[in-house]
């Protein structure tokens, strides 16, 4: 379903520790806008209900029924785009939308 790079899991597990959720998920969200794009949400959460939780590196990844199919087969990474300035990337087969 979804891949997470090493240097992404690091990074996961470090806010975790920082946030006091490391005994929670990381619930990746996601919504496609009128235009097409997809726009992307991380958080730590609880499963509910018929979430799909799976593992990757480690990180339990939990996801909506509802949005599964967007995100099967996304990778998050965590990449450094400037000196000093690492951000997440989500890289998606089912985002069609032209990356600037």
């Amino acid at each position: 379903m979804i891949t997470v790079t090493p240097s992404a899991a690091q990074q996961i597990r470090e806010a975790a520790t920082r946030s006091d959720a490391d005994e929670l998920g990381l619930r990746v969200a996601a919504r496609r806008d009128a235009d097409g794009a997809i726009h992307y949400a991380m958080g730590f959460d609880e499963a509910r209900g018929d979430d799909r939780v799976v593992t990757s590196e480690g990180i339990a990844l939990v996801v909506s029924p509802a949005e599964a199919d967007l995100l099967d087969g996304m990778t998050i990474d965590y990449v450094e785009f400037e000196p000093g300035d690492f951000r997440f990337i989500f890289i998606n087969p089912n985002d069609r939308t032209p990356q600037a």
